[in-house]
């Protein structure tokens, strides 16, 4: 079965100079991959008429759909309208629905209609013309040699519209495609490389139109299993036949199916129990804090948290006893342990968190050097700490030592959870 595939040129000066950030192409490809469309590449390029052209050029040779966004203003420097005129060898002529929908559009606003804006309405003849509902500059759409490219405005709000209510259902119907469905499964606690290694049996054995992605992010590793079929019923099946799998495999490391942050799975698992959490931070400033908020109903199970950065806020608030920071040192199992424990007795949780640590990027010593860090969990029943030695910079061990922290209170909800 041949894979149906697009590239999507994205044109403006403003994108390369960083002005703004092309959030169409992401969206695209969304959209793209539900209809079984697999985006080969994507180019953005300035405005410039050689550029333009050779951009096309090229993407034909790889790709069967074309899809430009950008450059369809009413100003001088858009240029993609009279470059796929020239392009296709054709002139540019009033399409007078076109005109009227511009029209329109100036009516409700109150504007007088401009001669800029009333040429916006000229399309290519050779073109079938892709109505724009929201603004002035209508879509493109051209066929040649078995291939489709659509020019379509830079907007966001008027492309997505353009291609929701008309690009894609054209496109379906045009190439038949088969459908592509991702089934995607979210791990903790093993680095990619070792992942890797556990599922190679696994992923050797799969059928040609199954395919495996290793997608790292920090602490964790999410996997995309990719289908693609004509039969959607069966291609569903057979993806979850095999994910079904995985927990022999992995299960250890399994924390949610889909795509669903960890903090997120453990507020399902804590709302689940009836459990609350606190938390008392030094090196992590309250960003484990904010990774329990930023899920909405989290005050269901989070009951607050206390950023205890100076030694003395440690002594008022969290009672660790000044001995254990002379002896000890702020960084220590012991100081993050009775951290732990103390902050779940003064907000009365089932649960107490804690960080200590060197963030960097000074602070170390030999002893102790920049990413020492300890963390703990602890409830009625047990207290954990664990030493953890990250040498990132700053903002990274922070982030690094919050999803440790996260997965060791999963881990303590999951007993069976290798360590």
């Amino acid at each position: 079965m041949k894979a149906v595939t697009a590239e999507i040129i994205t044109i403006g000066d403003e994108i390369l100079y960083g002005q703004i950030v092309d959030t169409n192409s992401a969206w695209m490809g969304t959209e793209l991959t539900k209809i079984g469309v697999k985006v080969k590449q994507i180019t953005s390029i300035s405005d410039n008429a050689v550029h333009i052209a050779q951009a096309l050029d090229e993407a034909k040779t790889r790709a069967d759909i074309i899809l430009i966004t950008g450059g369809l203003g009413p100003t001088k420097d858009d240029l993609t309208k009279h470059v796929l005129a020239d392009y296709f060898h054709t002139s540019l002529k009033l399409h007078e629905p076109s005109l009227a929908d511009i029209a329109a559009i100036f009516r409700v606003r109150g504007i007088e209609l401009t001669e800029l804006n009333r040429q916006q309405a000229f399309l290519p003849e050779s073109c079938m013309p892709v109505r724009n509902a929201l603004g002035t500059a209508p879509g493109m759409w051209f066929e040649q040699d078995g291939k489709v490219f659509v020019s379509m405005p830079g907007v966001p709000f008027e492309m997505k519209r353009m291609m929701t209510d008309l690009v894609l259902p054209q496109l379906k119907a045009y190439f038949k495609t088969p459908h592509i469905i991702h089934r995607v499964i979210q791990t903790v606690g093993l680095p990619e490389s070792i992942l890797a290694e556990r599922l190679e049996a696994w992923e050797t054995s799969l059928p040609e139109h199954l395919k495996l992605a290793y997608l790292p992010h920090l602490g964790g590793v999410r996997l995309r299993l990719t289908g693609q079929s004509m039969d959607e019923a069966a291609l569903e099946q057979e993806l979850q036949q095999e994910v079904d799998k995985l927990p022999d495999l992995i299960g250890k490391y399994i924390f949610a199916y889909g795509e669903v942050p960890l903090e997120e799975a453990i507020g399902r698992l804590l709302k689940e129990r009836g459990l609350t959490v606190a938390t008392a931070e030094s090196c992590t400033g309250g960003f484990l804090a904010h990774k329990f908020t930023s899920i909405a109903g989290s005050s269901a199970y989070f009951t607050g948290g206390l950023v205890a950065y100076h030694n003395e806020v440690k002594i008022r608030e969290l009672s660790i006893h000044p001995e254990t920071l002379q002896q000890q040192g702020a960084v220590s199992e012991a100081t993050v342990r009775a951290m732990a424990e103390n902050v779940r007795q003064k907000f009365g949780t089932d649960i107490g968190l804690a960080t200590s640590g060197i963030a960097g990027p000074d602070g170390g010593t030999p002893d102790k050097p920049v990413g020492t860090i300890w963390i703990a969990y602890a409830d009625k029943y047990k207290t954990e700490a664990k030493l953890l030695n990250y040498n990132k910079n700053r903002l990274l061990n922070i982030e690094y030592t919050t999803m440790a922290v996260l997965n060791l209170l999963r881990q303590s909800l999951e007993p069976t959870v290798e360590e």
